[in-house]
């Protein structure tokens, strides 16, 4: 991500969620661009691509924790500790009536996904948390891919824990 002010790249600041040019010394303190809360923060590990249309994931943030994010399909790449701490936050600052309960669909335990990270058959199955999806885990590298709008399903869906 360059400044906006002079071309400069721009350069994340240690574990904060923003950006500081080095040449003319201003801040960049990027927005969420999505539903799902995510903050684009800059370019992610060249390795690291995601699992369902093969580009490059980016670094990003939701709600100040760190995750992958893929700029095309805008899919989420988090370690399980990450996805964790984003379901308890997002679900305890839940407001408004819940989403109606959602049926699972049954095409979606069907598809394949390989982890961007070690390169194995994800593990595809019903998402046993609030929300009714499916959701793709690989146990061995402790990750977990969202697809778009899975962190708004968690957030939106009704519980005991919701708005807590």
């Amino acid at each position: 991500m360059n400044c906006k002010n002079c071309g400069a790249p721009l350069k994340l600041v240690g574990d904060r969620n923003y950006l500081f040019c080095e040449y003319c010394l201003a801040l960049y303190f990027p927005e969420a661009t999505s539903p799902d809360g995510v903050v684009v923060l800059g370019e992610g590990e060249k390795d690291i691509k995601c699992p369902v249309c093969a580009l490059r994931l980016t670094l990003a943030a939701i709600d100040d924790v760190r995750v992958l994010h893929c700029p095309r399909c805008r899919g989420i790449l988090a370690n399980q500790e990450a996805f964790l701490d984003i379901v308890n936050y997002r679900r305890a600052r839940a407001s408004g009536p819940p989403d109606l309960p959602r049926l699972l669909r049954q095409e979606d335990l069907r598809r394949t996904l390989y982890c961007p990270v070690c390169g194995q058959l994800m593990d595809t199955h019903p998402y046993y948390g609030p929300g009714n999806f499916v959701i793709d885990a690989c146990i061995r590298c402790q990750v977990v891919w969202l697809d778009y709008g899975e962190v708004g399903i968690i957030t939106n869906a009704p519980g005991w824990d919701r708005g807590r």
